[in-house]
């Protein structure tokens, strides 16, 4: 009996013992909950918060979008006007620049020679006997009496290849030759310079493949002949004749030119400078890389003969390019860093232009430096590689003095 009742009196302790313990176990659990639910409610209002202060964000950025853009309208129609106001400026300039006295590459000597021939000039009518001494000293490599006045007018065509190239057109005929890059053995040929304009790159071209590597932009074409430098590795400068009709070399002429030195200081890729104006074939070089000068070669372009050569006396340092017009050589010169190029130097196989008729000529608004520029005696017009961009310039002309 008493052992019944201790065993009762430890179970009801045990029951006792076990309902603490639950009660307590679901006192924490409900005291957890309740925490959870203050937690998710936290929550809920910090992303009611959020949520409220995005949008406001968003208004905000939009507002300053809207007013960014109209900005930008505002500013876009004042550069639209500041361009005006800069190609007027310049087109200001360069009338300014026609009527100011402009300089030449002549030094005393020439200048001795010049007013001699003035003299003789002026005494021409007064005494027979100095009609031979008049023609003796004028005896003309060329009979072409026109200088340039002025570069009036710009057309950028487009923008194909390279940032250096040459592009030029066959003065006896309407094709247009493209050579991109500072090498490589393929010339495109267009029919005419509007179906160049029309081409998308040079997909519609036809291409010529030419027997070797052209080296610099210094090619020519003249009555239907290509005229290239070639230089092979340890060689000296080759200019060869190809037959674009026949497909051909028809000739190749050495020139003793080094391989390190570029006509040009500020395109070292143009080892030589071939050249067609109204009296033949020209070609431009410097003899080694240590002559400052430079040196211009009149070309047979039947055989590639020399038939003359004379020093500039215009300097390779900063020169970019040179062209050809009646026998006188306008060398453009520019900066290391792109500025506007300039004629700067100019020289004259007949010594026909004095320091007071010598232009000094700034090209219109460009893009960056030219690689090349080739004169049309045709059309009086050049054609120039500018930074990628094919340009035309225009020239106008007028009559040398002594003639």
């Amino acid at each position: 009996m008493k052992l019944v009742l201790v065993l009762l009196v430890s179970t009801a302790w045990t029951f006792t013992g076990a309902q603490y313990y639950y009660q307590g176990l679901m006192d924490y659990l409900e005291n957890r909950l309740l925490a959870i639910e203050d937690r998710m409610q936290l929550w809920h209002d910090q992303s009611h918060r959020y949520h409220t202060e995005l949008l406001d964000f968003k208004k905000l950025t939009v507002e300053a979008m809207e007013g960014i853009k109209n900005e930008h309208g505002l500013l876009f129609k004042d550069l639209e006007g500041a361009a005006l106001r800069v190609d007027r400026v310049e087109r200001e300039m360069d009338y300014v620049e026609t009527q100011t006295s402009p300089r030449a590459c002549a030094n005393k000597a020439d200048k001795v020679v010049e007013q001699g021939a003035w003299g003789l000039q002026e005494s021409r009518g007064e005494e027979e006997e100095e009609d031979e001494d008049w023609e003796e000293l004028h005896s003309r490599v060329s009979d072409c009496v026109e200088i340039i006045s002025g570069i009036r007018s710009v057309k950028i065509l487009k923008r194909v290849g390279s940032s250096k190239g040459m592009w030029t057109r066959d003065p006896r005929s309407s094709k247009v030759y493209i050579f991109n890059g500072t090498s490589g053995d393929v010339v495109y040929q267009f029919d005419s310079v509007r179906d160049f304009s029309r081409s998308p790159g040079v997909t519609s071209s036809r291409r010529l493949a030419l027997p070797s590597d052209w080296i610099g932009p210094g090619s020519a074409v003249y009555n239907g002949y290509l005229y290239y430098i070639q230089q092979e590795a340890d060689t000296d400068v080759q200019v060869v004749k190809y037959d674009m009709l026949s497909g051909s070399v028809t000739d190749v002429a050495m020139f003793p030119v080094e391989s390190h030195a570029a006509v040009y200081g500020l395109n070292p890729e143009t080892v030589a400078d071939l050249a067609a104006d109204d009296e033949g074939l020209w070609l431009l070089y410097a003899t080694s890389d240590s002559e400052p000068n430079i040196y211009l070669a009149k070309m047979d372009p039947a055989t590639l003969d020399i038939e003359q050569i004379w020093d500039t006396r215009c300097p390779r340092e900063n020169a970019e390019a040179a062209f050809i017009v009646c026998g006188t050589v306008y060398v453009v010169y520019n900066t290391r860093l792109a500025s506007r190029s300039r004629v700067q130097c100019i020289f004259d196989v007949n010594d026909m232009v004095i320091s007071e008729e010598a232009p000094l000529l700034y090209f219109p608004r460009r893009y960056g430096s030219h690689a090349s520029l080739k004169y049309n005696p045709e059309e009086r017009q050049l054609y120039g590689w500018d930074d990628g961009y094919q340009i035309i310039y225009r020239l106008t002309m007028k009559r040398k003095l002594l003639v």
